[in-house]
């Protein structure tokens, strides 16, 4: 039977990664995988997430099983640290998954369920296992225009030309804020007109809400998604704790329902619960535990907001910095789009031939398609990556 396997492509994220790891430049900069990096080129462990996982550790009795939604206390610290105020409780639904990748994969198989022929729009580029997932759950899909490659902003005027064809029954899938691989958001008349179209068409909003926090901050992050369910009659929201929790190998996520008719709300749960209990019957607890507590005590939120706006404020200082040096080596402000971008994504526009040079030549490791991790620079390394890119000859 196995031999009837197909052969999968192999994943270039771990090819990369591991061509960095082989290596032996000592100047060598890693800008490949999505992970956050501090000065001293870490990924840390959370101030705040010690301290809740050493009272996790003291204060917990059992390991036993918990529901199919997964912790009530933890989804209810999502559904406000997202939401707000914008619904009433009663008007939501949640339940928890294995990181955002897997609140996205139970979003893709709970409009699989309501609607099996309904086309899902991702902007052009997206998240690369966007497109992967719903061809794996059966689900159409159609690009709309995103990126404008001259620019580096937003094709505007053609997302919206592409958008025309949204209509009743189609879901129209954004990400919430810091674009990935782009790091090009949509500025708030964009949103509004987003939200509009979708009103006027019918059509259902996804967000994939990744990295909430890494953009302008919590509260303008969270500002255009509790705009949104506030006027629309749906929304499903794939919501992350990866990145601003620092949790990434212990898989902490969320999928958020919400429906203006609150008597839906039930048997959205009853959805979630069911898709669940198909995948992996109960979520992950430990670090869904982890984030509860730190949401629901004071002084370990207010040192996690505080710990979380130092992160943001690295990644646009470095941002910042490596596009004054290009600035200053080119004589030229056509890098000035880097300062522009938020999160922690941005696509240099560079060709695959240019990025395979600054592999080659200069050990600075990145997608092929141009995007890198800017949170994987450090102060030392600003200067020596804008060399490269000048050198290349982008």
């Amino acid at each position: 039977m196995f031999q009837s396997l197909p052969v999968q492509p192999a994943d270039p994220i771990l090819a990369l990664m591991a061509a960095y790891r082989d290596d032996p430049r000592p100047g060598k900069i890693d800008l490949g995988i999505g992970v956050y990096k501090n000065a001293a080129g870490v990924t840390p462990v959370m101030r705040a997430v010690k301290v809740a996982e050493e009272r996790l550790w003291r204060d917990q009795e059992t390991k036993s099983y918990i529901g199919f939604l997964g912790d009530p206390g933890f989804n209810d610290a999502m559904i406000r640290l997202v939401l707000g105020d914008a619904l009433p409780r009663q008007n939501v639904a949640a339940a928890a998954a294995p990181g955002g990748t897997g609140a996205v994969r139970q979003a893709f198989e709970a409009i699989r369920e309501a609607n099996p022929d309904a086309r899902v729009f991702i902007s052009d580029p997206s998240w690369v296992n966007h497109a992967s997932m719903l061809d794996h759950v059966g689900l159409a899909r159609k690009s709309y225009r995103y990126f404008d490659a001259e620019s580096r902003g937003i094709d505007f005027d053609g997302m919206m030309e592409d958008l025309s064809d949204l209509g009743a029954g189609d879901v129209l899938l954004l990400h919430g804020c810091c674009h990935n691989p782009t790091g090009a958001d949509l500025n708030s008349v964009e949103w509004q007109a987003v939200r509009a179209l979708l009103a006027r068409t019918g059509a259902l909003p996804m967000i994939d809400l990744a990295y909430m926090g890494f953009g302008d901050g919590l509260e303008a992050d969270a500002g255009p998604v509790r705009d949104l369910v506030a006027e629309l009659p749906e929304a499903l929201i794939a919501v992350s704790c990866s990145k601003n929790f620092g949790l990434y190998r212990d898989r902490a996520g969320v999928l958020i329902a919400t429906a203006q008719d609150g008597t839906l709300a039930p048997r959205l749960g009853d959805t979630l619960a069911h898709l669940n209990r198909q995948n992996f019957s109960f979520p992950p607890d430990h670090a869904t535990r982890v984030v509860s507590t730190i949401l629901d005590d004071v002084d370990l939120s207010a040192d996690w907001l505080d710990e979380l706006n130092g992160m943001r404020g690295r990644i646009q200082s470095v941002r910042q910095a490596l596009a004054n040096e290009l600035q200053r080596i080119t004589g030229s402000d056509r890098f000035h789009f880097l300062s522009r971008h938020r999160g922690m994504f941005s696509r240099l526009g560079a060709s695959r031939e240019q990025v395979e040079m600054l592999r080659d030549r200069h050990g600075v490791y990145m997608v092929g398609d141009s995007r890198m991790n800017v949170a994987g620079l450090t102060e030392s390394s600003v200067p020596v990556l804008a060399a490269a890119i000048a050198e290349v000859g982008l």
